[in-house]
């Protein structure tokens, strides 16, 4: 009994003993653990450390001739070489050929039996065809220059012949619906419709009578014996053939003075005869009275083709230098038209005289410059519009003349002039 009590005690005793060092041995363990995981965990940073590393300069193993197929398959472009190609400027020219109407010429006649102011069409004027040349230039595909370099008549033109009055002015009213009217043409036809490529019915000759049933713009439809149809209604007057002219006096117009630059040259002036005359007249620039002796003609452009006659006028003036140019004296050619900037001189019009060219600008402004495509003007025609940019002074310098302050010459003699009134 004695030992196991003793064992008892003994291990009772023991522990009491040890206490002490137990504590140290625990701690002693616990410290040994701590060390163990913090070594672990050492590794295994720096085991993911060098992993990150090792994906980081992953992509330079990849193999140089890999790259150079990458590289050949993106064709990255050298900067200085687009640079050099975005500086680069691409010049063409090119020829092209287009057939266009040949315009015809007006011959004026004076006539004393028909009052001044009066104009009486005895040919009608029919247009010719050519074919025009000319050269484009352009740069990186727009275009920058266009230069007419030649032309060929491939269908002549038939002029057209007028007689202007130079009897006593006498007021003419137009012919109303149901006036009686007389032909004043040598022959003058009769169309189904009111349109020069219609049926025609019948060839009427001067001073035949007929009366007028019903108006379409230029036209009128007519009742002659016991025919019916279209005629053009600038081919007949009021005034019964023989009937002496009493002279009465022109009324002023009544336009004021001073214009704007957005003056419409698509309308008429509205000037009498008189006060065309009085305005052109007594410059002391026109030495040679080339603009006062042809100040009618200006009048009868505005009359016939619906453009400002003072318009045309200071054109003639700015081109010609009051008629005293080369070409003006040579050829009676007061615009230049017709000529080439290689040889002006020799490829401008000539004319017969400063009329025709005077005649001839006032269609060619109506058809080509100051209206828009399609718009009616005169012998029943209608508005080619080829170099229409607005019926303005500026709007026609942008095809008329190279020299972008040609406006501004032409509306410094318009000014002149209108204040001249």
């Amino acid at each position: 009994m004695s030992k196991p009590e003793e064992k008892k005690k003994g291990k009772r005793m023991k522990t009491a003993e040890t206490k002490k060092h137990d504590r140290g041995y625990y701690a002693a363990v616990s410290i040994l653990a701590l060390f163990f995981v913090s070594y672990i965990t050492i590794s295994v940073v720096t085991n993911r450390t060098s992993y990150a590393s090792s994906t980081s300069i992953e992509p330079q193993t990849i193999e140089p001739v890999q790259m150079g197929y990458q590289a050949n398959m993106l064709e990255i472009p050298d900067p200085v070489a687009l640079v050099e190609q975005r500086n680069q400027v691409v010049h063409k020219e090119e020829l092209v050929v287009e057939v266009e109407d040949l315009e015809y010429l007006t011959e004026y006649q004076n006539n004393p039996d028909i009052p001044q102011g009066t104009i009486q069409v005895v040919q009608n004027g029919q247009v010719g065809k050519q074919e025009i040349v000319t050269k484009k230039v352009y740069e990186n595909d727009e275009l920058i220059e266009e230069v007419q370099i030649g032309n060929k008549v491939t269908q002549s033109a038939l002029n057209k012949v007028v007689m202007i009055g130079t009897g006593p002015y006498r007021k003419v009213t137009e012919a109303k619906v149901g006036d009686t009217v007389y032909v004043t043409s040598t022959m003058l036809s009769i169309y189904l419709e009111p349109n020069e490529q219609s049926q025609k019915i019948i060839t009427v000759y001067k001073n035949a009578e007929m009366k007028v049933i019903k108006k379409s713009g230029d036209w009128c439809y007519v009742a002659y014996t016991h025919y019916s149809g279209w005629t053009l209604k600038e081919c007949l007057t009021t005034i019964v053939p023989g009937t002496p002219v009493q002279e009465e006096d022109e009324a002023p117009s009544g336009t004021s003075k001073g214009i704007s630059r957005e003056i419409k040259l698509n309308k008429k002036s509205g000037l009498t005869l008189t006060e065309f005359k009085k305005v052109l007249s007594n410059n002391s620039q026109d030495k040679d009275r080339v603009i006062q002796n042809n100040a009618e003609y200006f009048f009868y452009a505005e009359k016939q083709y619906n453009v400002n006659g003072i318009f045309i006028a200071s054109v003639a003036v700015h081109e010609s230098n009051w008629g005293t140019s080369a070409i003006a004296k040579k050829k009676k050619n007061l615009f230049g038209y017709g000529a080439y900037d290689r040889d002006p001189s020799g490829s401008a019009y000539t004319f017969s005289n400063y009329s025709e060219s005077i005649d001839l600008l006032g269609r060619v402004f109506a058809k080509y410059y100051v209206n828009p495509p399609g718009t009616p003007i005169y012998d029943n025609q209608k508005a080619s519009g080829k170099y229409y940019n607005g019926p303005t002074l500026a709007g026609v310098n942008k095809r008329y003349a190279s020299d972008k302050n040609w406006h501004n010459g032409v509306f410094k003699w318009m000014q002149y002039f209108y204040n001249r009134i």
